[in-house]
Parts: structure tokens; C-alpha cells; sequence
């Protein structure tokens, strides 16, 4: 499979890593989450990230629950959230990732999710709570619809385990770069040097680091390590205060640059 997020991570290899954005879909509501997301990908994102709001979110830190709580009164729906992707694929040919809690997608139909999404000009799908153990079901339908999957280690994973992740990963392995629930933290793990080169003699494919990464210092130093950097927490972290779309811009094209 190539895709635009394997060709994405194809043509950066050996000079810098990707800065993959993620926004709330449907915060503040279906208009504004789209102008957030083309904020993002205009200061320098090389890809996004759109949340799929759920009523659980239980790997989610405050911001994320407050800004999907949001979302989910302003009307987010799966069918909602896969024509606002389909909105910002007509702008962009930029990598576009869904990000969903299991339950939806499987409410909504492992096949019908996967050829929606590929339909609506979305590259993969992201699901946290979606061991790789019982990716198979999910991996074979996206397979069939030409749609790329990501699973997801952190430093508590077994080599054995980093070995299946891989395998069920055609886009990109989720590395978790901290234990705990999404959100800015005050500095890098001293264990992420590690368990990165752990994971990468154990996968063969992408590996992308996401969770606790809020500032361009640490964006830069985990480039340095890792094929791409997630940032979400503190970019809708700013999107709550009222920023507005310039203040998201600018805020990405620090955290670009700092890759560069």
C-alpha cells in the first residue's frame, strides 16, 4: 500500500520529521473546527489529525474532553466528522487521519467506516483503544479499502508486542511518549530515547511520537528521534481561549520550523 501518508513519510526520510497536527472535529462547531484544521495545514502542518468526538474519552486530558464535549453539542456525528474531512480534502493534498474511539466506528460498521472514510479522501484512521491484538477485523477491511491503520506501543510494551503493532501498522506506530492521558507536560521522559530505538528494532514502519508534546523544543527533540511529532493538546489549548485561527497558524509554524 502506498498512500499519501507512506509517500509522506517516504519523501522525508533522512531529512526531517513530519508535524502532524490534531484538532477536535466539530470544535467549535463544524465551520470553525474546518478553519482551525486549514490553519493548521496553512503554518506548516504535513498533516492532520481530526478527532472524532466520544462521550468516553478515556485517554483524553482535560482540553480534548472540553473542546469533544463541545463538539458533541455543536451536533459531531461519525457521518458528520467523515463529511468534514471530505470538506478539507477538497483544500489540500496533505494526509488527512481520522482519530476514533472504537465504539463508533464499530456502531458504525468496521466496512461501511473504512469505505466512507477512503471515499471522503481520508488516509487512515487512528484508534486508541483498539489493541493491535484485536486489529485484525478492522486491519482486513481497511486493507480492502485502501485506507492505512496505525497502532500504537508506549514505553510498558513487550518487543513481542512492538513486533504485532508493527504488523498492523500501514501508515504509521502510535509511540505514546508518556504514560497517562493526553496533555502538555513540562519536558521530554528521559526513558523516550530508549524506547524509541527499542521500537525501531522491533518495526518496520513509521514511527510517529504523540502525547505530552506541547512546545517547539520538545517538537525538535523528539524529531530528532522519531519519523513524525503529534501535537493536539496545545493547539486546542489556544482554540479554547479564543485565539482564533491566527493564533493556531502561528503557533504551527513555530513548532514547523523548529523540524527544520
Amino acid at each position: 500500500m502506498s498512500g499519501r501518508l507512506s509517500s509522506m513519510f517516504e519523501e522525508m526520510r533522512g531529512k526531517r520529521a513530519a508535524l502532524i497536527t490534531y484538532a477536535t472535529g466539530f470544535f467549535p462547531d463544524r465551520e470553525g473546527s474546518a478553519a482551525i484544521i486549514r490553519a493548521m495545514l496553512d503554518g506548516g502542518a504535513d498533516a492532520v489529525e481530526i478527532g472524532l468526538p466520544f462521550s468516553d474519552p478515556v485517554m483524553d486530558g482535560p482540553v480534548i474532553q472540553e473542546t469533544s464535549g463541545a463538539a458533541l453539542q455543536a451536533g459531531s456525528t461519525a457521518a458528520g466528522i467523515l463529511d468534514l474531512a471530505s470538506v478539507v480534502r477538497g483544500s489540500t493534498e496533505k494526509p488527512v487521519v481520522i482519530m476514533s474511539y472504537y465504539n463508533p466506528v464499530f456502531h458504525y460498521g468496521l466496512a461501511s467506516f473504512a469505505s466512507d472514510a477512503m471515499a471522503a479522501g481520508v488516509d487512515g484512521v487512528v484508534i486508541p483503544d483498539l489493541p493491535a491484538e484485536e486489529m485484525g477485523p478492522w486491519k482486513r477491511e481497511c486493507d480492502s479499502a485502501g485506507l492505512e491503520t496505525v497502532a500504537f506501543c508506549s514505553v510498558t510494551t513487550s518487543d513481542e508486542r512492538i513486533e504485532l503493532a508493527s504488523r498492523m501498522s500501514t501508515g504509521f506506530m502510535y509511540c505514546i511518549s508518556t504514560l497517562g492521558t493526553t496533555g502538555p507536560r513540562e519536558r521530554v521522559p528521559d526513558e523516550l530515547p530508549r524506547f524509541l530505538e527499542r521500537v525501531r528494532g522491533h518495526a518496520s514502519c513509521p514511527v510517529v511520537v504523540g502525547v505530552g508534546i506541547s512546545t517547539p523544543d520538545q517538537c525538535r527533540d523528539v524529531g530528532a528521534l522519531a519519523d513524525g511529532v503529534i501535537v493536539g493538546s496545545a493547539l486546542m489549548r489556544l482554540a479554547l481561549d479564543g485565539d482564533g485561527t491566527g493564533g493556531v497558524a502561528a503557533a504551527v509554524s513555530r513548532l514547523a520550523e523548529s523540524l527544520r
